[in-house]
């Protein structure tokens, strides 16, 4: 049987666990800026409003991807946490520039991985240090201090990782539009995702020629 135009790559449930959470996420990295940069705060006004706003959001970032993974609803979901936790030899090919191009990747790439573990890591660190930044009183000096440290350079990671996934999506119109509308097109899984596309269809997607080994030369 020959495969279909297009594939299904995110579910509904995935869909909207991610752009509720890059939702929060935006939420959290604008208040921050407007509490964390002077000029900013001043002009933004209403600071009170915007610290409730950023804890609220930052308390919340996990709800999504927690309601997503549970019940009948969240099978997808789940089964791609466990694909963007595996580490393999052909992702360890791709991180090689010379053998990239030889890479049979299933259906994230390394780059996705580590930015998932990066996020999903930063998201835990940030609410274990908001805590103690909001109710500062319940904790030593040393404590608050680290927090804050911690706080801080995390943020920073935070909006080059987004900022870079931001970038890196645009220029990639089908990646996009999976997130968007959950397909596509089974030439580019065949071709970029050929381990997932066999996992899908059932069909052999084809190798890719390692670059850094000589053809045979015939006999």
């Amino acid at each position: 049987m020959s495969a279909p135009a297009e594939l299904e790559r995110f579910d509904r449930v995935e869909r909207y666990a991610h752009w509720t959470t890059a939702s929060l996420f935006g939420i959290c990295m604008l208040t921050g800026a407007a509490l964390y940069a002077g000029p900013v705060s001043t002009l933004v006004g209403q600071r009170e409003l915007v610290r409730m706003l950023h804890v609220s959001a930052g308390l919340a970032l996990p709800v999504p991807l927690l309601v997503g993974v549970v019940g009948r609803w969240g099978r997808k979901l789940r089964g791609d946490l466990r694909r963007l936790g595996r580490f393999d030899d052909e992702d360890r090919r791709w991180l090689h520039k010379r053998s990239r191009p030889a890479a049979q990747l299933g259906k994230f790439n390394p780059g996705q991985k580590l930015n998932a573990a990066f996020l999903g890591s930063a998201i835990v660190v940030m609410i274990a240090s908001g805590i103690v930044l909001k109710w500062f009183s319940l904790f030593a000096l040393d404590t608050r201090t680290g927090a804050t440290f911690v706080h801080d350079w995390v943020a920073l990671g935070i909006w080059l990782s987004v900022g870079g996934h931001i970038l890196i999506a645009l220029r990639d119109p089908v990646a996009l539009g999976a997130m968007l509308r959950g397909r596509v097109p089974s030439r580019w899984a065949r071709m970029e995702r050929p381990r997932w596309f066999e996992a899908e269809t059932g069909e052999p997607a084809g190798r890719r020629r390692d670059p850094a080994v000589a053809p045979t030369p015939p006999s």
